[in-house]
């Protein structure tokens, strides 16, 4: 794919509604319909270094954070547009109810600000979303709003620390740490 040509107006059009569709179809937890608008599911969490690939990997990754977050939704801020992506700047907010991986619910609320791309192939097809925002900023607002001097908070706050430690742990992805530098003379 060309990295300067910008597709005609039509095909915009025609990406950012797939776009939104995969947005809404995420708040209303249906994930058929969202995981159509992928010929072949692709999740890239930068943050953590983590793919989740393939129907099973992205249903599994949809499930655990609605367990922690099932009131999640997005509010979007801009969406901008390349030769061959969607990207969509939105404030990702949610409530901390159950666990997150090793991290207990701490019932705190978060808005945390995202930057998403969502990358077509030559066919105008979705083959992945790449994921980028401040991991820190989530932690930090989920528990923030724990009261350090009430023993229950306190113990929640060590059970979430010790599991962001146990979840700190874990290999990148290689497909995300093995990149090759792009021909910048063609």
């Amino acid at each position: 794919m060309n990295r300067f040509a910008i597709p005609n107006e039509t095909v915009l059009r025609a990406r950012e509604k797939l776009v939104l569709d995969h947005f809404h179809d995420e708040v209303a937890h249906d994930w058929d319909a969202t995981l159509s608008t992928f010929p072949h599911p692709h999740y890239e969490l930068i943050p953590m270094m983590v793919v989740h690939d393939g129907d099973t990997e992205v249903r599994d990754y949809y499930r655990d954070t609605r367990v922690a977050f099932p009131d999640q939704n997005h509010e979007i801020i801009e969406i901008r547009h390349s030769a061959d992506s969607v990207i969509v700047e939105f404030w990702l907010l949610g409530t901390h109810l159950g666990p997150l991986g090793k991290i207990p619910a701490t019932g705190g609320k978060h808005r945390t600000r995202i930057t998403a791309f969502f990358i077509f192939d030559e066919d105008e097809r979705l083959i992945t979303e790449r994921i980028y925002f401040d991991q820190l900023s989530v932690l930090k607002q989920v528990v923030g709003g724990l009261n350090k001097k009430d023993p229950r908070d306190l113990m929640k706050l060590v059970r979430a620390l010790l599991g962001m430690l146990t979840m700190s742990g874990s290999e990148p992805d290689p497909r995300l740490v093995n990149t090759t530098a792009p021909d910048l003379d063609t």
